[in-house]
């Protein structure tokens, strides 16, 4: 990572201006990273995705690659939280203008009590250390006016019983969001975070226990219909919201919260 005098690039914050870019999804083999990475597709971007199973991730390139007119669509495997991985992602990758980091799950979940150290220590370490490592691959790859944007929850505003160590977690991830825009800004390099409310994905789909098709459309339309407008969003919906902050030259140590008001109440 250079530092430069030059300003940050100036360019059109509508989607359109991501064609030719290259975007490296971590977590891109299904949910809101694959959304992403259709969506890019859509706009015309080189896409990497990253993510542990190499079936899905393989499903997930093939679908990718028929979503639009993506200018190429690689696949890699590797987890978020082994940095020898990540440097192999982005040695494929080459000159890497955008970073989307969507990977991992709440762990450590329970009362604090019955917790061990160990358990709360991974459970917030893990998120933390995958930032780091991420930050650190992606830099020294970015020209100015790339982007890492990371992804927290809602959970942050709106704590629940049970869940200080995934909330721990979150609050790592947002905070690190904010030291590191202030970090890379001089290289002109942007930091943002988007905090996610409750999405349709096959991760909500597992949590409430609904299998997919229309028994489990039918099934997710109840539950997501005690939210504010009525349903979950989809996970399209959410995935916009990164291309947003990719596209927005100017969007800088932010945290973005996309949840449909589910913050609230």
């Amino acid at each position: 990572m250079t530092t430069t005098e030059a300003p940050v690039p100036v360019r059109s914050p509508l989607p359109e201006s991501l064609a030719g870019r290259t975007a490296v999804i971590l977590g891109g083999s299904s949910g809101i990273g694959l959304a992403a990475g259709e969506l890019l597709a859509s706009a015309g971007a080189r896409i990497v995705l990253a993510g542990r199973d190499r079936t899905r991730l393989d499903a997930a390139v093939a679908r990718v690659a028929a979503a639009g007119t993506a200018a190429e669509v690689l696949g890699a495997a590797a987890d978020v939280t082994d940095e020898n991985a990540l440097e192999e992602v982005f040695e494929r990758a080459g000159t890497v203008d955008h970073v989307l980091v969507t990977a991992g799950r709440p762990a450590g979940m329970g009362p604090l009590t019955g917790l061990t150290r160990d358990v709360v220590r991974d459970a917030v370490e893990g998120p933390a250390w995958a930032v780091v490592a991420v930050a650190r691959a992606a830099a020294r790859r970015m020209p100015p006016g790339g982007s890492i944007t990371l992804t927290s929850g809602i959970l942050v505003r709106r704590p629940r019983p049970g869940m200080s160590a995934p909330v721990a977690a979150g609050g790592a991830v947002e905070t690190l969001t904010r030291a590191l825009a202030v970090e890379y800004a001089p290289a002109r390099l942007r930091v943002n975070a988007i905090r996610f409310g409750a999405f349709d994905t096959p991760l909500l789909r597992t949590a409430y226990g609904t299998a997919s098709g229309a028994e489990g459309d039918a099934a997710m339309a109840e539950a997501g219909g005690s939210m504010p407008l009525g349903r979950f969003g989809t996970a399209e919906e959410a995935a916009s919201a990164a291309l947003f902050v990719m596209a927005n030259t100017y969007m800088n140590g932010e945290i973005l919260t996309v949840d449909g008001g589910q913050s609230l109440v």
